[in-house]
């Protein structure tokens, strides 16, 4: 496509659904929905905590009086809150977008009731096993798509996360393994996206990432919280220094809603892909290794007892 990208480019999505993971309020989840919800799709905002969940669903309608808006509990770091969740979602009919979202970002050290390291878990194996789940759905749909959150942090990854996930090798480092999780979502793109060609289904994956925006994804993570003491000022630092979190969620609309091939990677046009109107964007050469991809789609599959497409 050509010339610069624009929310008010995203066509009509009257009659479509669209599954979007992570919707906290002033996050990019909640931003994301609220576009599509303006342009008139019923979205479907999937996350832990109900309660937070109804948050957002309150903002959006202040926004949107007439949102078609629809709540799914989901917490990503349990394969078997997936597995309900999903089971959840069968009411939703056919699925025209799934957006991954959702993420937790360089918390402490933890393993969850799965025996997974926290970050995979909620970043990778979480959505894969989500994705693969409203796999039906997406392709009764008849032009399904995949929308997977990464980061410029994928740059980071020295190698691919291609271990045991149940084994921690040496000291852990919360950084380099936010970055590995973020590579694995532009591999588990490209696989899942080169698969479903190979399948002949009518659902494409595609990846965005937010450049540098004003969320509390990382201060959640370095502190537990987003306000309070310290929390609150290292969350108004980073504010200071990127774009706002609206701005954050367009290469995830454009992903999501423009005319675009499959394994299709948006992100900021600015200088260092740190902000700006959103385009087509490339990835590391560790995010292009196809070997790499296939891999992690093995060890995924039986990480979350799940074979698809």
């Amino acid at each position: 496509m050509s010339g610069t990208w624009r929310v008010d480019d995203i066509p009509d999505q009257t009659g479509r659904t669209v599954v979007v993971t992570g919707p906290t309020v002033g996050g990019l989840g909640h931003h994301t929905a609220l576009e599509l919800v303006r342009k008139g799709a019923r979205v479907v905002l999937a996350g832990r905590t109900p309660a937070k969940v109804e948050e957002t669903v309150a903002a959006i309608r202040e926004q949107v009086p007439d949102a078609a808006v629809e709540t799914l509990q989901l917490d990503l770091a349990s394969l078997a809150s997936v597995r309900r969740a999903a089971a959840a979602a069968a009411r939703l009919g056919a699925i025209d977008v799934v957006v991954n979202n959702a993420g937790v970002m360089a918390p402490p050290y933890s393993r969850t009731d799965d025996g997974l390291e926290l970050q995979m878990a909620t970043n990778h194996f979480g959505p894969f096993l989500f994705t693969g789940l409203l796999l039906p759905q997406l392709v009764a749909s008849g032009d399904g798509r995949v929308v997977t959150v990464s980061s410029l942090m994928h740059t980071t990854a020295r190698r691919a996360p291609l271990g045991d996930p149940h084994q921690q090798r040496g000291r852990y480092f919360r950084w380099p393994v936010y970055g590995q999780t973020k590579l694995a979502n532009l591999l588990f793109t490209s696989e899942l996206d080169r698969r479903l060609r190979d399948a002949e289904e009518p659902v494409r994956a595609l990846a965005a990432h937010p450049g540098f925006s004003g969320t509390h994804l990382v201060v959640n993570g370095q502190v537990g919280r987003a306000t309070g003491g310290i929390a609150s000022i290292l969350d108004a630092a980073v504010k200071a220094v990127s774009q706002s979190a609206a701005a954050g969620a367009w290469p995830s609309l454009m992903a999501a809603t423009a005319d675009l091939p499959g394994d299709t990677y948006c992100g900021p046009s600015g200088p260092g892909q740190y902000a700006g109107a959103p385009r087509i964007v490339g990835r590391s050469r560790l995010a292009r290794d196809t070997r790499a991809a296939g891999r992690l789609w093995d060890i995924s599959e039986e990480t979350v007892g799940l074979r698809y497409p």
